[in-house]
């Protein structure tokens, strides 16, 4: 059943979907979800603001808000394990999470060029691929602000360009493979993301250490959590910002 209460309130603010979306920095299509799919509520934040926004009470727009203790002890279900370092994540973890992938194949870095170098993960990708699952790639656009910050944080500069570019030359024959799509983004990352439908593994990143050495969360979605969701959702905001490319050397002409 639909949430009718935030669709009502919705409409009678005058607001539109995308307005919405706008003032809180989401896709329409998540709002969307919100209304569609009651089970799919919004993060604790994202309720307040709504509510907020339309003048009504978080009780009213969600009736059967859980405390923020059930909240909890459903997110601690989601992780399934954490690595100290991604140097110690065993070398098949990437394999074994993509696998599995039968919705959803995602790939959210600046330019994860150790995975290019990976002959499981690229027959994972022309398998899937032939198998008629999505897999997208989000890469950093070595042209980007956010990409030369990165590079200094790590402190090897322009170095972090050259190896999304050599990344994107390893990844040359999968441009061609039908359902598998390349962007690249401008965004701040904080994490590298790597989702296989309702797993995902996420590589922080720290200030003044390469990737490799930042800790990595081992997350799966679990009914009434919100690790997960928080992570996917930042997926989806980067896919629809970025800029689709079609072969690994378009990033010419890309962000200054």
């Amino acid at each position: 059943m639909a949430n009718e209460r935030l669709r009502g309130a919705i409409v009678e603010s005058g607001s539109t979907l995308e307005q919405v979306a706008a003032r809180l920095g989401v896709s329409p299509k998540t709002v969307e979800r919100w209304i569609a799919e009651p089970n799919r509520k919004p993060y604790r934040r994202f309720q307040y603001a709504v509510a907020s926004m339309l003048r009504r009470e978080v009780s009213y727009l969600w009736p059967d808000e859980r405390t923020s203790d059930e909240v909890t002890e459903s997110s601690d279900s989601e992780v399934l394990k954490i690595y100290p370092h991604r140097s110690v994540v065993p070398q098949d973890a990437w394999a074994k999470l993509y696998a599995d992938a039968d919705t959803h194949f995602d790939v959210l870095v600046y330019s994860g060029f150790w995975l290019t170098e990976d002959p499981r993960f690229h027959r994972l990708v022309r398998e899937k691929s032939a198998a008629g699952v999505p897999v997208r790639f989000m890469m950093g656009d070595p042209n980007s602000p956010a990409v030369a910050v990165r590079g200094d944080d790590e402190g090897i500069g322009s170095a972090m360009a050259a190896k999304i570019r050599n990344a994107l030359l390893n990844y040359a024959p999968l441009f061609r493979l039908s359902g598998v799509e390349f962007r690249l983004h401008a965004t701040t990352l904080y994490n590298s993301i790597y989702r296989a439908d309702s797993e995902l593994l996420a590589n922080g990143h720290v200030y003044g250490v390469g990737a490799y050495m930042a800790p990595v969360l081992h997350l799966q979605r679990v009914p009434g959590g919100e690790l997960f969701d928080t992570y996917a959702e930042s997926v989806e905001r980067v896919w629809e910002s970025a800029r689709p490319i079609t072969s690994p050397t378009d990033y010419e002409g890309g962000a200054t």
